[in-house]
């Protein structure tokens, strides 16, 4: 044990130490943080849906008539008996709202990041990513026997040329990204991207992990934002995040679906998910496409807090996510624990979450936090910049 103890040691040296803390939530887009009150600035439940009232009654009146659902394990995989007629009723709901072939329910979107591309390659086919994609998704190449090449981030012209170069070495070639990238909360152009895969005979897969409620006339995300969902081959979506569940899901043609049935791994091994779960969350798609005054409340927030920032001399995007760059571990530990004494909770990002020298503030932005409230960090978080000699 004194191996890991040396370990600790030196993650705590390079400011790379993480606690597990407890937190209860709030509402107005308050947490109680270690006992504090505080804005929760580090939540992904973007649209305010965890403590939503009208939403809690609803589906407290279905479970009334349904108290089979009120069940809190399932006990069994998919593949024995864990797959409950509300796996069928959330893909076929997913179905109905992106107009897909199929859809097929994960545990997480860790499980579908993990378990999707891994069994749809081999070594006869390369992963080109984006050079920032999430963890998961690094994890779920690495696990597959694919050659896996990065691009620059949103850098199209390299992957164009990459493509020119190695595609017809390859018999399938996958592009995979996300949409909203979920540590700089800058977007990709889905157009683009298409048309890239449709040139060069790929198969595009695409993260909606952080724009699924968010985006679009009806929440589906970025890609119904820019009009291309029936061009995206494999469209993966968290349930975690702005529709305030658990689990994730694909939306794809029923053949890639039946061949994950089989072959993806995090499906097949791990316990389905409780039948209560899946009732919330198919109670939450059914209401996704009404959440506009979400939407609207949310983008408000997210243009106040640039305008601030901005103001202050910091190039941030008009996102629910903006990342406030720091740049080295120990200025961005110092201003986390500056904001929480001001009642703001907000995470230090650091390696390798990030790269190196990049750490940084994760700002995050739900919709039922109050404007008054949220105004005041963007000057707290200049000054202190200022204050220890980082250029805005």
């Amino acid at each position: 044990m004194e191996y890991y103890n040396q370990l600790n040691a030196q993650l705590a040296t390079k400011g790379l130490n993480r606690q597990l803390s407890q937190t209860q939530p709030g509402r107005g887009g308050f947490c109680e943080y270690e006992g504090i009150p505080l804005l929760n600035l580090s939540s992904n439940d973007y649209l305010g849906l965890a403590q939503d009232e009208a939403l809690k009654k609803a589906f407290t009146e279905q479970l009334v008539q349904h108290p089979e659902w009120l069940q809190l394990g399932a006990c069994s995989s998919r593949l024995l008996t864990g797959n409950y007629n509300l796996y069928d009723a959330v893909e076929e709901e997913l179905k109905h709202l992106y107009g897909t072939e199929a859809a097929l329910s994960f545990n997480s979107g860790y499980h579908a990041n993990m378990g999707i591309l891994p069994a749809l390659s081999d070594k006869y086919d390369l992963i080109v990513s984006d050079k920032l994609v999430h963890a998961s998704l690094i994890d779920g190449i690495r696990l597959s026997q694919a050659t896996h090449i990065r691009y620059r981030h949103l850098d199209y012209q390299h992957l164009d040329d990459l493509l020119i170069k190695r595609r017809h070495q390859f018999r399938h070639v996958f592009i995979v990204t996300e949409s909203i990238f979920s540590m700089d909360g800058d977007e990709v152009d889905l157009r683009l991207l298409c048309d890239l895969k449709e040139k060069h005979d790929a198969i595009l897969y695409v993260d909606e992990a952080h724009a699924l409620g968010v985006k679009g006339d009806t929440g589906l995300g970025l890609c119904e934002a820019q009009q291309v969902t029936d061009r995206i081959d494999i469209l993966v979506g968290t349930m975690g995040k702005a529709l305030a569940s658990t689990g994730a899901f694909a939306v794809l043609n029923t053949s890639l679906k039946q061949y994950l049935v089989n072959k993806a791994r995090t499906l097949i091994f791990t316990t389905a998910l409780p039948p209560v779960n899946l009732a919330w969350s198919k109670l939450v798609l059914e209401k996704m496409p009404a959440f506009t005054a979400e939407r609207a409340a949310l983008d408000g927030l997210a243009r106040q807090l640039q305008a601030g920032l901005n103001a202050a001399g910091m190039d941030v995007p008009a996102s629910h996510i903006m990342p406030v760059m720091v740049g080295d571990n120990e200025t961005t530990i110092k201003l986390a624990h500056h904001l929480r004494k001001l009642g703001f909770l907000v995470f230090p990002i650091r390696p390798p979450t990030v790269p190196e020298n990049t750490s940084r503030l994760r700002l995050s932005l739900t919709a039922d936090m109050d404007p008054h409230a949220l105004w005041p960090v963007a000057q707290h978080i200049s000054d202190f910049l200022t204050q220890h000699g980082k250029t805005l």
